[in-house]
């Protein structure tokens, strides 16, 4: 007879409900600061929903209206020092930390409110606005909120794409020796996301102090929870990863608090992560002033339900009952809260002028310039300040014939010697003598809390980089074993640290390092293989690095690691094995971002080229014996910023002929976007049309021949250089 044995999750998962008893035992003090800051949350989401109204909000208006009880009642137990972020509906929790911030003893409704409140009140309106005086001058809007000095670390327009960013938070928590906790805010939508799954499974494996809390409002958009998933208890999620979870009635701001405070005991006893589900209910329809029942997805039954359970009404009546305050007295509280709204907006606002009564605009004086469009998608590198930078051929130190992994290998644990701020992770880092290639070889037994071999999750460890250089305490150094894996983390890499920096308004560097493989040639078929250049160059935000020397890899490592952008360094297989000269004691200097490598000096025909390429090149202009007098330029840099236009431009106009050589596929070519830019810059100086040498429109395969005959090499660049020279 086969045996059944019924087996239990081991992580806990409780329910907490508040009684008369809790709300008789919590202190004054406390209640009157829930009460407070409910009220100036809730005024002020009141207010922008007026604005939204009024068409004086360029962009969505996300409410939190209904939702203020989950967000006061679990950031009134953080500290300053505690991190929160959140999803694109997330003006209550960005108020509720910042307002902790700068009030830890609580709010008094019946006071009149600091000069710091009314300032953050302000700017926050105005960063909603899409206004000059906002935290990112107005390019975060709504959904974009930070303010990393109160501890708010930003709210994410992309569902789930802040989680694994939290999850950074908590690790620099953690490794800097305190204990404070990151808390990640996001919907039901976003339990159900792979970046959200990932990082559940991460910070367990780790033993974050991250708080995963659910604001289950039983909508994403119109789709209601139970239509979304088989457990519509999304608390049911932690207890599968071993995370301790609880479930609470988020309309209820003092069962929110006594939740949180039993989280905050775990993980701040170093116990790992937490999950607490909060069933809230916005009032509103996704965005603007209409309820959901407008839009026929909710009954006016349903909404008249969860309404009569309203926070803000709850926390009035104990005051009342415990005769903390009087029923006039609560009214004049939420008169005052939407009086001074009123007050701040009249900074902002002004009448029409020769339109009708009533009718505002804003002040033309608040709007951004239009010149601050582009300032600050990257950095203006003033952190090179006092760098020292080496060429090869004017380098003074002793040199040896390197294999090219070996200087990669030697160069990270030079700098992780030095600076005990940069941390690897990545799949296998700390195995395997050195992961895949051994370019980490020795790593982990030199820094064994510093190399972190992570779970395969690129979504989850990216992102988690990205919150850790965010951070600004680690440095983050990311492996990912190939370059295709860049879209299975297309979000955290293109949406988040990719934008970040611009997205709140040009100061928040990304001190993050992604070291990626291209294994063209290896046999590893289609999604192993591509050559991501193209691709990067058209994201904004990456710098871009491609050395093709062991001594430049050592270099451009360095400028990577001082940079205070987020820089992919690719590496190309066919290098790893490939010897060249290399330093034998000096591992400190730069190559200047920026600046290309003439390789070979010829007056016929400019080559462009990048990686492996640049060997391939130079080979095959030496196959055709002087036939052919070639200029090679080894690119070196390939982001928009950082391409060295100086060095191009001289080589243009002394060749008047240019090629661009690739070894990958036509389809995700580098060239296209710098042939087009070659020709509008240069035009004058060009005899002939800029020319491209790619692979062929198809990944490669496995097949050797199907893959040779995907690619670009050196019979193809000497055939195209002896058609050129015939021009």
């Amino acid at each position: 007879m086969t045996a059944q044995r019924r087996l239990e999750q081991t992580a806990p998962w409780t329910e907490i409900t508040t009684t008369d008893a809790d709300w008789d035992a919590a202190e004054p003090a406390l209640l009157t600061a829930m009460y407070g800051q409910l009220l100036l949350i809730r005024a002020f989401e009141e207010y922008v929903l007026e604005l939204a109204g009024a068409g004086l909000v360029h962009g969505p208006a996300h409410s939190s209206i209904g939702q203020e009880g989950g967000a006061v009642g679990s950031v009134l137990p953080l500290t300053s020092q505690d991190t929160v972020n959140g999803s694109h509906r997330g003006h209550h929790q960005f108020l509720a930390k910042t307002l902790g911030h700068l009030e830890p003893k609580g709010i008094d409704p019946r006071a009149e409110v600091s000069a710091d409140v009314r300032t953050l009140l302000l700017r926050t309106l105005a960063e909603i606005c899409g206004l000059d005086r906002g935290f990112s001058h107005g390019r975060g809007g709504s959904m974009h909120l930070r303010w990393a000095e109160a501890g708010a670390i930003g709210t994410n327009a992309i569902v789930g794409g802040g989680v694994p960013v939290a999850a950074g938070s908590a690790w620099a928590h953690r490794q800097a020796g305190t204990d404070a906790v990151a808390v990640t805010y996001f919907g039901d939508g976003a339990v159900n996301i792979g970046s959200t799954l990932e990082t559940f499974n991460l910070s367990a494996a780790w033993r974050l102090p991250l708080c995963f809390f659910v604001e289950n409002n039983r909508y994403a958009v119109s789709t209601s929870v139970e239509e979304a998933t088989g457990e519509p208890r999304l608390s049911a999620r932690g207890p599968g990863f071993g995370i301790p979870s609880w479930k609470v009635d988020g309309m209820d701001p003092l069962a929110v608090r006594l939740t949180m405070r039993a989280a905050l005991d775990h993980m701040r006893a170093g116990l790992g992560p937490t999950l607490i589900e909060a069933d809230v209910y916005r009032y509103f329809h996704q965005n603007g002033a209409f309820p959901g029942s407008a839009f026929g997805y909710r009954s006016k039954e349903e909404e008249r339900g969860w309404r009569e359970r309203d926070p803000i009404a709850r926390v009035a009546g104990h005051l009342e009952r415990r005769g903390l305050f009087g029923g006039e007295e609560l009214k004049e509280c939420g008169a005052r809260a939407a009086a001074l709204m009123a007050e701040l907006g009249d900074t902002l606002l002004e009448p029409v002028p020769g339109g009708r009564a009533g009718k505002r605009r804003i002040r033309p004086a608040e709007w951004p310039a239009a010149s601050f469009a582009d300032v600050g998608v990257r950095g203006d590198l003033s952190e090179f300040e006092g760098a020292r930078y080496a060429e090869a051929g004017t380098f003074t130190g002793a040199l040896a014939e390197t294999r090219f992994v070996d200087a990669v290998a030697t160069v990270m644990a030079r700098r992780m010697r030095d600076d005990a701020s940069v941390v690897v992770l990545g799949e296998d880092v700390h195995r395997l003598k050195g992961g895949t290639n051994g370019a980490t070889r020795g790593l982990k037994e030199a820094f064994p809390d510093r190399v972190l071999g992570t779970p395969i999750c690129e979504n989850a460890f990216s992102g988690a980089a990205g919150g850790i250089a965010l951070d600004g305490r680690f440095k983050p150094v990311v492996e990912f074993m190939y370059a295709d894996f860049m879209w299975v983390a297309a979000d955290q890499l293109f949406n988040q640290i990719g934008k970040v920096r611009h997205m709140f308004g040009g100061t928040a560097a990304v001190p993050l390092v992604l070291r990626s493989k291209v294994a063209t040639g290896t046999g590893y078929g289609s999604q192993h293989s591509m050559d991501p250049a193209g691709i990067l160059a058209t994201a904004p935000g990456w710098r871009v690095a491609a050395p093709s020397t062991p001594f430049d890899y050592v270099g451009m490592m360095n400028s990577a690691l001082r940079c205070q952008d987020p820089v992919v360094v690719l590496e190309h297989v066919d290098l790893y094995g490939a010897r060249g000269p290399a330093p034998v004691d000096d591992w400190d200097y730069c190559v200047p971002v920026g600046r290309a490598a003439v390789r070979r000096v010829g007056a016929q025909v400019t080559v462009l080229s990048y990686l492996a390429m640049t060997g391939c090149v130079l080979r095959a202009v030496d196959s055709l014996a002087g036939a052919v007098d070639a200029e090679v330029v080894d690119l070196r840099w390939l982001d928009r910023a950082s391409l060295d236009w100086d060095t191009v431009g001289e080589s243009v106009r002394k060749t008047g002929t240019v090629l661009i050589a690739e070894q990958g596929a036509a389809g995700t070519s580098y060239g296209g976007w710098l042939a087009d830019e070659i020709q509008r810059r240069f035009f004058d100086w060009l005899d002939h049309p800029v020319q491209r040498l790619t692979g062929g429109e198809a990944s490669p395969s496995i097949s050797a021949a199907l893959e040779r005959a995907a690619l670009a090499g050196e019979p193809e660049v000497a055939a195209k250089l002896t058609e050129m020279a015939g021009y």
